[in-house]
């Protein structure tokens, strides 16, 4: 869980994870059209929500698609309220 705050505790990864809409892929080509940030450092940002397993992603040919991963970020907030409840 800390690796999931940690990634997000970032505003360009905050920024690019809302980038994404329901059921969306995006690859690198497409956020940094969108984006402020060089073409390289979205890769960076990526590889660190991907790592954190905030995104999950997949290549298809010469590009790397990239979607939230929707029930690893459902399960740890869950985990953040449920501990919440417990310790008030």
């Amino acid at each position: 869980m800390s690796r999931v705050f940690s990634a997000l505790g970032d505003e360009h990864r905050q920024r690019i994870l809302l980038l994404f809409e329901p059921h969306e892929r995006l690859n690198v080509s497409q956020i940094a059209d969108v984006s402020t940030l060089a073409r390289s450092t979205v890769s960076h940002h990526l590889k660190t929500l991907r790592d954190a397993e905030v995104l999950l992603s997949e290549k298809l040919g010469k590009e790397v698609y990239f979607w939230v991963n929707k029930p690893f970020l459902e399960e740890s907030l869950r985990n953040v309220l449920s501990y919440l409840k417990e310790s008030a």
